[in-house]
């Protein structure tokens, strides 16, 4: 016993298989408590890689957007996140993401609709997803997660129905299963029902699949719009039967 533990320590093959297993007991005890702790713990390891290593990207894309918005080149915007169990509201907190429209305005001083406002430059980033890269911020300090629905408007929160608002059990997402499935080009019923569905099965192998096919998803550059909007049209509630 005791040669074969020395072989362990120091044989290639040894080493290797140590490695392999503490690698499958790591997988194993992730996948086990991945929702009330390592979701969390994989959202701030991987967002601040991820803004360590983007950091040249983001900056290039700080200074075009400097340039192309002719200001301010970050968008922000209050979002409703995760539903605090004490209060039983969800959390607002501030969206950060790059600029792609305009704040063109007509003469009675009203916003221009989106598709008017919507420039050359913002196309490329949201065909891209690069104007969402600024939310790694917010993923970093607690308001978001790298997988989970998409934060909405305040506006609607009024307008959810009691099984709608069950997607925000979970703090929002960066990408997520309805943003896989159709993004913008989906009904907003449909991607609800994926939300909620999402907020009930979350796995550490699902989340995974989701990343997985959200680069898929951006190369394909498929539903950015949907068939009646530049962006999304505006929710106005679910219609009940």
């Amino acid at each position: 016993m005791k040669e074969l533990l020395e072989k362990l320590v120091t044989e290639w093959w040894g080493i290797t298989l140590i490695v392999v297993v503490a690698l499958a007991v790591w997988v194993l005890i992730s996948a086990l408590l991945y929702r009330p702790f390592f979701k969390r713990f994989y959202d701030i390891l991987l967002s601040g890689l991820a803004l360590v290593v983007l950091s040249p990207i983001l900056l290039i894309l700080i200074i075009m957007g400097a340039i192309k918005m002719k200001g301010n080149p970050f968008f922000t915007q209050l979002r409703p996140g995760k539903i605090n169990k004490k209060t039983g509201e969800e959390k607002i907190f501030k969206l950060i993401k790059f600029r792609t429209m305009t704040c063109e305005k007509d003469e009675n001083g009203n916003l221009l609709p989106d598709e008017k406002r919507l420039t050359k430059y913002g196309k490329i980033l949201r065909s891209t997803s690069l104007d969402e890269l600024p939310e790694l911020i917010n993923i970093f300090i607690g308001d978001m997660s790298i997988v989970g629905p998409r934060p909405l408007l305040v506006q609607y929160l009024p307008l959810y129905n009691e099984e709608q608002r069950h997607r925000h059990d979970v703090r929002p997402g960066l990408t997520g299963y309805a943003q896989v499935h159709g993004r913008n080009a989906l009904s907003w019923e449909d991607k609800f029902n994926m939300d909620v569905a999402y907020t009930r099965k979350i796995s550490l192998f699902g989340d995974i699949a989701i990343l997985l096919k959200t680069v898929f998803a951006v190369f394909k550059r498929e539903g950015i719009s949907s068939d009646t909007s530049a962006t999304m049209e505006v929710f106005q509630g679910t219609k009940t039967e």
